[in-house]
């Protein structure tokens, strides 16, 4: 099969045929049919982030079952599936309390270390980023990763539901529990803030502020739902924010970049007892500058906080076929999500594409085989 690999941490993907074995265990065989570009693939394609090479990455994929290994039981052939970035053993304490992101086993799905690889090039082992490696025409994952959907749910749309919706959308489900009135605020309007700002919609808030930089991300905000919108490259998006609500601030920060000024800037436009959370990935060694010292801060006096978020706090066994019936039912927007489809070998230049803004998702598709 062809996938797109990373030789080299700051090198292009390159095109390469790589050898997939057949499944054992609870591992299943996918036919991918579309994988979404988040940019945190791009961010560890360029930082390295501790991944071993040569690497498979893409994690938002959707596709068909084609073969099962001797011991799955939740996916049987023929199943449409979304995949998650979480990798639950199914059996702690963590996962039977539906906090998956809290699995006390991580790793336990990957095949032991004397056996022979999922993937190979030659006989040179590919790791696959998140047990996933989604930038590939098929992928080789255990069950525990895997969704069956209905099958009327297109996979261009669906490939995006593992991170980008179940990321943005679980955080204000999830994460924050947003309530009908209250007030928030999404700093960076791509994939993740976009559907953070619909699902803020759908739970009621009644103040929606979307932040970015760029025109034509702020404009697909207000489609989805924002009541406001704060372009912070020509205004102080704390000070604005503060107007907004009658000085105020926000019940909730949700921050998509990973950039400690943004999260700073989002901590400084809360209101008394208001979140920040932190949602999209900062590169190692990032920090944030919290004082909680009143003489510099309303963390205290205001009883503010500050908090991580993986994956939208996601049950996703649960939240992905709940994204499926919202998007059939013709409530949840994810149609306008999907800027372009494009060819596995384009995937560099759609990368480039997306980093210099403007677009939601692109989405590499692949033909039935």
């Amino acid at each position: 099969m062809r996938a797109a690999l990373i030789r080299e941490i700051g090198q292009p993907f390159q095109v390469e045929e790589v050898t997939i074995a057949a499944p054992v265990g609870k591992e299943v065989v996918v036919d991918i049919r579309a994988s979404g570009l988040c940019h945190s693939d791009i961010t560890v394609a360029r930082n390295g982030m501790g991944i071993g090479l040569p690497a498979v990455l893409g994690h938002e994929i959707s596709g068909v079952v084609t073969a099962v290994g001797p011991l799955a039981t939740r996916i049987k052939v023929g199943d449409h599936v979304v995949a998650a970035a979480l990798q639950p053993c199914g059996h702690c304490q963590a996962c039977l309390r539906g906090n998956l992101n809290g699995c006390s086993n991580p790793g336990s799905l990957d095949r032991d270390d004397d056996a022979s690889p999922r993937l190979d090039v030659d006989g040179t082992p590919v790791v696959q980023m998140q047990g996933l490696g989604g930038f590939a025409e098929q992928a080789l994952i255990h069950e525990n990763q895997l969704v069956a959907i209905d099958t009327r749910m297109p996979f261009e749309q669906a490939s995006i539901i593992g991170c980008a919706v179940a990321t943005g959308a679980g955080a204000i489900f999830n994460s924050a529990k947003v309530s009908p009135g209250q007030s928030i605020a999404v700093f960076g309007c791509g994939g993740v803030g976009l559907n953070a700002i619909q699902a803020a919609a759908l739970a009621g808030a009644t103040t929606i502020i979307a932040v970015d930089i760029q025109p034509d991300k702020l404009a697909l905000a207000r489609k989805f739902g924002a009541t406001a919108l704060v372009d912070s490259g020509t205004e102080d998006a704390a000070e604005r924010i503060l107007e907004l609500t009658g000085g105020t601030g926000v019940d909730h920060a949700f921050v998509m970049i990973g950039v400690p000024a943004v999260a700073e800037t989002a901590m400084a436009s809360l209101g008394f007892g208001g979140t920040t959370y932190l949602v999209g990935g900062m590169r190692p060694g990032s920090a944030l500058d919290v004082r909680p010292s009143p003489a510099d801060s309303a963390l205290l006096s205001k009883q503010q906080g500050v908090r991580g978020v993986w994956l939208g706090s996601s049950n996703f066994y649960a939240d992905i076929p709940m994204y499926v019936d919202l998007y059939l039912q013709g409530k949840l927007n994810l149609d306008d999500l999907i800027s372009q489809e494009i060819e596995l070998t384009e995937i560099n230049e759609a990368y480039e594409t997306l980093e210099g803004g403007g677009i939601a998702r692109s989405v590499i598709t692949f033909p039935a085989r």
